[in-house]
């Protein structure tokens, strides 16, 4: 349903898609199939470091920008592409995440996909990712200790947050998306960081608080500045001159 959607808005990249579902299928079958018995936990706070970095990356890139129009190279290359869907795949089976927070922060921050288009064809490819992870699953383990009520409670869920969330994708500019989606992925790793180095709960709500105030402040000057940029572009389109300061 994801992948339809965004589809649907324009916010999918074909050969994106094509070139990291494959890598991200085998790498999640062979998560699941092999590496099932792993004790993932203890990478985690690794690789939650280097997302954190790329997510603080991907934020200060945009906001550098000011009011001009960011500029994407071309389409990220199939060597960049095959290992960030073996990883991604594997991480997703082995941590039960992980496909979203890699593939998403890595494109980002290769500045070579518009930021739509990198959730767009994340999320569509995600559907070959969750088909290898879940033959492995089964193959492995069976149907054992699957909750069958809460697969289809989330099943339900993603069908009906899937197309709004494609729309939203789409009409958000991409400086905006970008800080968005660097902000979530900010504070989703710094809670596992924290959490990793058994702080309190207290502490790490705290934190994730304060971090979630600035977030939202970098979010309304990027607005401001994407609000007054569009007022000059729509200006200089009338032939109008438009004072310094909007």
């Amino acid at each position: 349903m994801s992948g339809i959607s965004h589809h649907k808005f324009g916010n999918v990249d074909w050969r994106t898609v094509a070139i990291l579902a494959g890598p991200g299928f085998v790498g999640a079958i062979a998560g699941s199939t092999f590496l099932a018995s792993l004790d993932g936990g203890a990478a985690t706070p690794w690789i939650s470091g280097i997302l954190l970095a790329l997510a603080i990356y991907v934020i200060w890139r945009f906001l550098a920008l000011g009011g001009a129009r960011p500029t994407f190279k071309s389409r990220p290359s199939a060597k960049m592409l095959v290992p960030v869907g073996l990883i991604g795949g594997t991480l997703d089976s082995v941590g039960g995440g992980g496909w979203g927070p890699v593939g998403t922060t890595t494109l980002l921050s290769s500045g070579r996909l518009e930021p739509r288009k990198v959730v767009g064809s994340i999320d569509t490819s995600e559907f070959i990712v969750a088909v290898g992870g879940s033959l492995g699953f089964l193959i492995a383990l069976g149907s054992q200790g699957i909750e069958w009520q809460i697969v289809a409670a989330l099943l339900v869920g993603g069908v009906i947050a899937a197309p709004f969330a494609a729309w939203l994708v789409k009409l958000l500019p991409a400086k905006v998306l970008a800080v968005a989606a660097g902000g979530i992925i900010v504070l989703t790793n710094v809670r596992t960081i924290l959490l990793a180095f058994g702080l309190g709960s207290s502490t790490v709500w705290l934190t994730l608080a304060g971090l979630a105030l600035v977030w939202f402040a970098l979010l309304a000057h990027v607005v401001r500045i994407e609000r007054a940029a569009a007022k000059v572009r729509k200006a200089e389109e009338a032939g109008v001159e438009v004072p310094v300061g909007g």
